[in-house]
């Protein structure tokens, strides 16, 4: 086998080995082929994403690890950084993208994003990085202009759909506390209660 095969393998085995992460990925469709991948990851805590799980299609490339793989959600979203169009046009992100918006909204070291794609990196810290991408949308750089137009306008709004998409797209309980402490069937009852008063 090649020294990208035999990489490959052994990063999928890395990501076997840690079940505290939760991150997954597997051959697509179950097949040999490890070049074509089905990762995952758990929606992060505290976001209206928690709870669901989001499946990402991994394509690793010929001159891999000296060129990222190209990922693209599979599962849809409601997040100004990721289309909300059909799963078909989803955007593909690399890591350099996702790193350079990350950087952006300094979620992660910034020393480590400087250099963007560094053979040092994998296929986990791909899918880490997408999972910290939904805790901190940035709206100011989006991919889907209308919901960073909600985010900025209407946060409650955007909360409450981004939600509803988790649960209908991403298997999400639809028990409504998200574990941030608040629940949107608590803000629509405060709205309620708002409005009964007046």
């Amino acid at each position: 086998a090649s020294n990208r095969m035999r990489r490959i393998g052994k990063e999928i085995a890395d990501i076997h080995a840690d079940a505290h992460s939760q991150i997954k990925a597997e051959p697509f469709g179950n097949q040999d082929d490890v070049t074509h991948l089905r990762g995952s990851f758990p929606g992060p805590p505290g976001t209206p994403y928690e709870g669901g799980t989001y499946n990402i299609d991994i394509k690793i490339p010929t001159d891999y690890p000296f060129r990222p793989p190209t990922m693209k959600f599979e599962t849809k979203v409601w997040h100004p950084n990721v289309s909300s169009q059909t799963v078909s046009t989803l955007p593909q992100y690399t890591l350099e993208h996702i790193w350079i918006l990350m950087a952006s909204v300094g979620a992660i070291c910034l020393d480590t994003l400087s250099t963007a794609w560094s053979p040092v990196l994998t296929i986990k810290s791909a899918l880490l990085s997408l999972q910290s991408l939904l805790s901190t949308p940035e709206p100011k750089d989006p991919q889907d202009a209308e919901v960073a137009n909600m985010l900025l306008k209407s946060p409650k709004e955007f909360e409450r759909v981004a939600r509803d998409w988790a649960v209908v797209y991403a298997g999400a309980p639809a028990s409504a506390d998200n574990g941030s402490g608040s629940s949107i069937d608590d803000t629509r009852q405060g709205a309620g209660e708002d409005s009964l008063a007046k």
